[in-house]
């Protein structure tokens, strides 16, 4: 059981697989460290937290997660700097969420403090597998599901949370094309579409193929009630600079709160850019995308950082936008993301987190 002295047992691999690849020729989400961090909660506590080398699960066919997708998770990364210092990019941010959303979903909350204890060990233990190229990292992936073993229609009494990590170059390799997508919907008001629970995902899967069958990289989700209202980027927040000022939607019910896209917000006022956090309708970048004002447009994650937009398309109607060395602000502020979260430049808002 958890208490306020809890320590993490920590089970090293008896043989790393780190030599056997190739950081620099990664696959995003196909190759993972050597270790794991695993909880399980039980009897309306925590039990004990164990790192442990990374391995398959062994779970019932009757696992109520399997069959009713309880299930959460966060995404986060860790960088190196030339100093060899490992670093976190506002973590509390994402335990944060991962809180809120495991209100949402009927699960327990994980005390912050173990998160980002365990998370750091985890880290530290594995810094071997974060890669150094400009356009690497070491993806994170925190999440946590229901394991009764329940074939019934109802929260699970008992969840595992587990954290582990894989070695990744950047998501997009090419600036991406979008459709504004007039008929799926991804979320509606008093739904999920403000936590990252998995359902939200595999909902949004088949939009997303016919969109990639022809042709296009991403969808642009609208509002479900009216598809009057630009939502948000598949895995990212949209952005949008139109007659020199930065538009983004509102986060809300329907649209997840990015750290990212916070961050950006943050930055692009640092940098006397005129920012606009309020509803932004496809009929607006419609109407700017015939008339060419669209300057820039961009994705945000922590999987992308940013993704550029190379083109917009609308029912029959296709925008393409300026070439990427002629983008001002998205150009900019991604070599500052990246300075930033290896500590190349000063930390003035206190968002980088030392992994010792």
């Amino acid at each position: 059981m958890i208490t306020d002295t809890a320590t993490i047992n920590i089970k090293k691999t008896d043989r790393s697989r780190l030599q056997e690849i190739d950081l620099n020729n990664v696959v995003f989400g196909r190759v993972f460290s050597d270790h794991m961090f695993v909880m399980d909660f039980v009897d309306g506590k925590w039990q004990e937290p164990v790192i442990e080398p990374f391995k398959d699960l062994r779970m019932s066919p009757a696992s109520l997660v399997l069959h009713y997708g309880q299930s959460i998770f966060e995404g986060m990364k860790a960088f190196r700097n030339k100093d060899g210092d490992v670093t976190l990019f506002r973590p509390e941010m994402n335990i944060e969420r991962m809180n809120r959303s495991a209100e949402r979903m009927c699960m327990p909350q994980i005390p912050e403090d173990l998160f980002l204890m365990g998370l750091k060990e985890l880290v530290n233990l594995d810094r071997g597998w974060i890669p150094t190229d400009e356009d690497s990292a070491l993806y994170i992936r925190p999440f946590m599901f229901a394991t009764d073993e329940y074939i019934g229609v109802k929260s699970s009494d008992t969840f595992r949370f587990m954290i582990f990590s894989c070695p990744v170059k950047a998501y997009y390799t090419e600036p991406v094309k979008v459709k504004i997508e007039t008929e799926f919907s991804r979320a509606f008001a008093g739904g999920t579409g403000n936590v990252k629970s998995a359902g939200n995902y595999s909902a949004a899967l088949y939009p997303a193929k016919l969109a990639q069958d022809a042709g296009y990289h991403q969808l642009i989700w609208t509002d479900a009630s009216e598809h009057k209202y630009i939502e948000e980027s598949g895995t990212m927040n949209v952005f949008f600079e139109i007659d020199g000022e930065l538009l983004t939607p509102p986060a809300g019910d329907t649209i997840l709160a990015g750290i990212t896209r916070d961050s950006l917000i943050q930055l692009a006022k640092d940098k006397g850019l005129p920012v606009s956090v309020r509803p932004v309708t496809v009929e607006e970048i419609v109407k700017a995308g015939r008339e060419g004002r669209i300057t820039d447009a961009f994705g945000a994650g922590t999987a992308a950082t940013i993704a550029h937009i190379k083109s917009i398309a609308f029912e029959d109607e296709n925008f393409e936008l300026p070439a990427l060395e002629d983008r001002g602000f998205s150009n900019e502020v991604r070599k500052t993301f990246e300075d930033l979260k290896r500590l190349r430049v000063a930390d003035e808002h206190g968002w980088v987190v030392k992994v010792n």
